[in-house]
């Protein structure tokens, strides 16, 4: 089968032909319907050697949707031509945050003794999705789409949980009365506020320097929309302050300066990795009473309440099609910051057409 993989690190992946892969014991197989491109996956391959305990080559992909087609001799057979989404995140099941319904903080997926990042889940250590097929290893990471259009369901898998997850993490906060700042309306951030509306939201400003983005963020009913923190600055102030501040871009230009409009009470989510750092203290004049947060993820359980909310017609994606042959091209757009939502790539799509022109 077809894959795409990263062969070495600091590099750029390529399409490579690979064994198929084969059932046992627990695992089911999927044949990829579609899986989502993610900035973080540029982040790993852009990675020195030594730093992540990847094998070498690593199939790339996380965001999966799929159908099982074959299991191995201990799982259900009943799964087989159930349409699911995966969750990316493969965790012991048994430590005490794992017991909690919070696996996506297992104490299995700590760093190593060595300073190495362990391996995670699907195109994170263990072979990915960006393939015409892909092996999980039980029935345990699989959530089914009931019939959610692919090209909708691979991309909730991070960039639907990760913002669900986040917004879930200020759930009290979130009413008509509410004022949310969405920082970064990218594959993320576009989804957020359309999460933020579902819960109910009142007040939602986003804020995001390009102008393909701030159209986007218009198109999904954004209160208000400007190019950047500081222009929001006056409205987010005369609201008396922000209740909540959801960064997916989490670069220095954003979040050091939004700490400074969390209203009393406020709670500030950064969710990106761009190197923003915040200083922060009961002394350094911030509003009375704050918290920030870093959330990682989602759990099963929130990737399932995604899917509903996409099922119930109240949440879905902007995307961009690629064949698996033009992935490495899509990941360097990626790269460029060209795109305002999600790419996906469609395996099983692609060899349906390739199979047509042929006859």
């Amino acid at each position: 089968m077809r894959a795409v993989q990263l062969t070495e690190w600091g590099q750029g992946p390529a399409v490579a032909d690979i064994a198929d892969p084969k059932p046992t014991g627990r695992e089911l197989l999927l044949d990829v319907d579609a899986a989502g491109l993610c900035l973080s996956d540029l982040h790993v391959m852009g990675t020195a050697a030594g730093v992540f305990d990847y094998p070498l080559p690593q199939t790339l992909g996380h965001e999966v949707a799929g159908t099982v087609v074959e299991v191995g001799g201990e799982a259900d057979p009943s799964w087989i031509g159930k349409e699911v989404v995966v969750h990316g995140i493969w965790s012991c099941g048994t430590c005490r945050n794992c017991l909690r319904g919070r696996e996506n903080y297992c104490l299995g997926l700590v760093r190593r003794p060595d300073g190495r990042l362990p391996r995670i889940g699907n195109g994170l250590g263990h072979p990915g999705g960006l393939a015409d097929q892909m092996l999980v290893p039980s029935e345990s990471v699989l959530v089914p789409t009931d019939g959610l259009e692919p090209m909708l369901a691979a991309p909730l898998a991070d960039a639907g949980l990760t913002a669900y997850h986040a917004i879930r993490t200020a759930a009290e906060l979130i009413d008509s009365s509410t004022v949310a700042v969405v920082i970064g309306i990218g594959g993320l951030g576009h989804m957020g506020i359309q999460i933020l509306r579902a819960l109910g939201a009142g007040t939602i400003i986003a804020i995001d320097q390009r102008a393909k983005a701030r159209e986007l963020a218009t198109e999904l009913h954004a209160t208000a929309v400007y190019p950047s923190v500081d222009a929001a600055a006056d409205q987010i102030r005369d609201l008396r302050g922000a209740d909540t501040i959801f960064d997916f871009a989490g670069a220095p230009p954003t979040v050091e300066p939004s700490t400074e409009l969390l209203g009393p009470g406020g709670r500030q989510v950064v969710i990106g990795t761009a190197g923003g750092r915040a200083t922060v203290g009961k002394d350094l004049g911030l509003a009375s009473g704050w918290q920030i947060a870093a959330p990682f993820w989602g759990t099963r359980a929130d990737l399932a309440a995604v899917v509903q909310l996409a099922n119930d017609g109240l949440l879905t994606a902007e995307t961009m099609p690629f064949a698996l042959e033009d992935v490495p091209e899509a990941y360097a757009q990626l790269h460029r910051g060209e795109m305002a939502g999600r790419a996906v790539a469609l395996p099983k799509n692609q060899r349906a057409r390739l199979s047509r022109s042929r006859d």
